[in-house]
Protein backbone atom coordinates (compact mmCIF):
# COMPACT_ATOMS: atom_id res chain seq x y z
CA UNK A 1 0.00 0.00 0.00
CA UNK A 2 3.21 2.14 0.03
CA UNK A 3 2.59 3.28 -3.21
CA UNK A 4 -0.07 5.81 -2.97
CA UNK A 5 -1.81 8.51 -0.43
CA UNK A 6 -5.08 7.26 0.36
CA UNK A 7 -7.57 10.10 1.17
CA UNK A 8 -7.22 8.91 4.95
CA UNK A 9 -3.64 9.61 5.64
CA UNK A 10 -3.97 12.67 3.32
CA UNK A 11 -6.33 14.21 6.02
CA UNK A 12 -4.29 12.97 8.87
CA UNK A 13 -1.41 14.32 7.67
CA UNK A 14 -3.50 17.81 7.05
CA UNK A 15 -4.83 17.48 10.47
CA UNK A 16 -1.37 16.90 12.11
CA UNK A 17 0.23 20.13 9.96
CA UNK A 18 -3.06 21.92 10.80
CA UNK A 19 -2.71 21.67 14.70
CA UNK A 20 1.20 20.91 14.84
CA UNK A 21 4.03 23.53 15.52
CA UNK A 22 2.31 27.26 16.46
CA UNK A 23 -0.96 28.48 17.44
CA UNK A 24 -2.82 30.23 13.94
CA UNK A 25 -5.40 32.37 14.92
CA UNK A 26 -8.46 31.51 12.59
CA UNK A 27 -10.10 34.58 11.38
CA UNK A 28 -13.02 32.72 10.33
CA UNK A 29 -14.24 29.52 8.75
CA UNK A 30 -12.89 30.69 4.93
CA UNK A 31 -9.26 31.34 6.50
CA UNK A 32 -9.34 28.09 7.94
CA UNK A 33 -10.52 26.03 4.59
CA UNK A 34 -7.71 28.20 2.60
CA UNK A 35 -4.88 27.22 5.09
CA UNK A 36 -6.14 23.49 5.05
CA UNK A 37 -6.58 23.12 1.14
CA UNK A 38 -2.49 25.17 0.92
CA UNK A 39 -1.30 22.10 3.20
CA UNK A 40 -3.14 19.51 1.38
CA UNK A 41 -1.79 20.72 -1.92
CA UNK A 42 1.70 20.64 -0.17
CA UNK A 43 1.42 17.14 1.32
CA UNK A 44 -0.22 15.50 -2.39
CA UNK A 45 3.40 17.57 -4.43
CA UNK A 46 5.86 16.61 -2.04
CA UNK A 47 4.13 12.95 -1.68
CA UNK A 48 4.81 12.70 -5.52
CA UNK A 49 8.12 14.20 -5.82
CA UNK A 50 9.04 11.56 -2.29
CA UNK A 51 7.79 8.81 -4.87
CA UNK A 52 10.29 10.07 -7.85
CA UNK A 53 7.94 11.61 -10.32
CA UNK A 54 10.06 12.38 -12.90
CA UNK A 55 10.03 16.40 -13.62
CA UNK A 56 7.54 18.04 -16.43
CA UNK A 57 9.31 17.38 -19.68
CA UNK A 58 8.80 14.44 -22.23
CA UNK A 59 5.61 13.88 -23.05
CA UNK A 60 2.35 15.32 -22.09
CA UNK A 61 1.46 15.58 -19.00
CA UNK A 62 -2.33 15.08 -18.42
CA UNK A 63 -4.66 15.87 -15.33
CA UNK A 64 -8.06 16.02 -15.20
CA UNK A 65 -10.04 18.86 -13.14
CA UNK A 66 -13.25 17.27 -11.62
CA UNK A 67 -14.95 18.28 -8.67
CA UNK A 68 -13.29 14.82 -6.54
CA UNK A 69 -9.69 14.31 -5.49
CA UNK A 70 -8.94 10.99 -6.44
CA UNK A 71 -4.95 9.88 -5.78
CA UNK A 72 -3.36 7.51 -7.82
CA UNK A 73 0.18 6.44 -9.13
CA UNK A 74 -1.19 7.39 -12.22
CA UNK A 75 -1.54 11.21 -10.70
CA UNK A 76 1.81 11.33 -9.36
CA UNK A 77 3.79 13.51 -11.73
CA UNK A 78 0.52 15.04 -12.77
CA UNK A 79 0.56 16.38 -9.16
CA UNK A 80 4.18 18.15 -9.86
CA UNK A 81 3.01 19.44 -12.66
CA UNK A 82 0.06 20.98 -12.05
CA UNK A 83 2.16 22.86 -9.04
CA UNK A 84 4.87 23.54 -11.51
CA UNK A 85 2.13 25.08 -13.79
CA UNK A 86 -0.12 26.73 -10.78
CA UNK A 87 3.23 28.51 -9.66
CA UNK A 88 3.19 29.79 -13.33
CA UNK A 89 -0.14 31.04 -13.41
CA UNK A 90 0.25 32.76 -9.90
CA UNK A 91 3.07 34.68 -11.55
CA UNK A 92 0.35 36.98 -13.41
CA UNK A 93 -2.99 35.83 -11.48
CA UNK A 94 -2.98 35.02 -8.22
CA UNK A 95 -6.18 34.35 -7.64
CA UNK A 96 -6.76 31.92 -10.87
CA UNK A 97 -4.34 29.72 -9.37
CA UNK A 98 -5.78 29.78 -6.05
CA UNK A 99 -8.98 28.71 -7.48
CA UNK A 100 -7.50 25.64 -8.56
CA UNK A 101 -6.21 25.47 -5.18
CA UNK A 102 -9.17 25.75 -3.31
CA UNK A 103 -11.67 24.02 -5.54
CA UNK A 104 -9.08 20.95 -6.69
CA UNK A 105 -6.44 20.52 -3.98
CA UNK A 106 -9.07 21.69 -0.85
CA UNK A 107 -12.38 20.12 -2.26
CA UNK A 108 -14.02 23.19 -1.45
CA UNK A 109 -17.42 24.51 -3.62
CA UNK A 110 -18.02 26.95 -5.57
CA UNK A 111 -19.61 28.85 -3.41
CA UNK A 112 -16.67 27.74 -0.32
CA UNK A 113 -14.45 29.10 -2.19
CA UNK A 114 -16.36 32.33 -3.63
CA UNK A 115 -16.70 33.34 0.38
CA UNK A 116 -12.97 32.18 0.82
CA UNK A 117 -11.71 34.88 -2.15
CA UNK A 118 -14.46 37.74 -1.22
CA UNK A 119 -16.04 37.64 -4.69
CA UNK A 120 -18.84 36.33 -6.29
CA UNK A 121 -20.07 32.79 -7.67
CA UNK A 122 -19.58 34.04 -10.98
CA UNK A 123 -16.59 35.61 -10.80
CA UNK A 124 -15.00 31.65 -9.15
CA UNK A 125 -16.76 29.68 -12.12
CA UNK A 126 -15.46 32.37 -14.88
CA UNK A 127 -12.19 31.99 -13.32
CA UNK A 128 -12.05 28.01 -12.93
CA UNK A 129 -12.79 27.84 -16.56
CA UNK A 130 -10.01 30.28 -17.78
CA UNK A 131 -7.52 28.63 -15.23
CA UNK A 132 -8.40 25.10 -16.46
CA UNK A 133 -7.79 26.08 -20.16
CA UNK A 134 -4.84 27.74 -19.31
CA UNK A 135 -3.23 25.02 -17.03
CA UNK A 136 -4.09 22.50 -19.78
CA UNK A 137 -2.31 24.75 -22.32
CA UNK A 138 0.66 25.26 -20.02
CA UNK A 139 1.03 21.49 -19.13
CA UNK A 140 1.03 20.54 -22.65
CA UNK A 141 3.67 23.32 -23.25
CA UNK A 142 1.68 25.68 -25.55
CA UNK A 143 2.76 28.88 -23.84
CA UNK A 144 6.25 28.72 -23.51
CA UNK A 145 6.91 32.36 -23.03
CA UNK A 146 3.83 34.10 -24.25
CA UNK A 147 2.87 34.22 -20.45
Amino acid sequence: MGHSLQATALVNEAYVRLVDGTLVEWHDRAHFLAVAARIMRRILVDHARARGARKRGGGDARVTFDEGLVVTDDARENFVALDDALEALAKFDERKSRVIELRFFGGLSVEETAAVLKVSVDTVMRDWRLAKAWLQAEMRGEHADDA
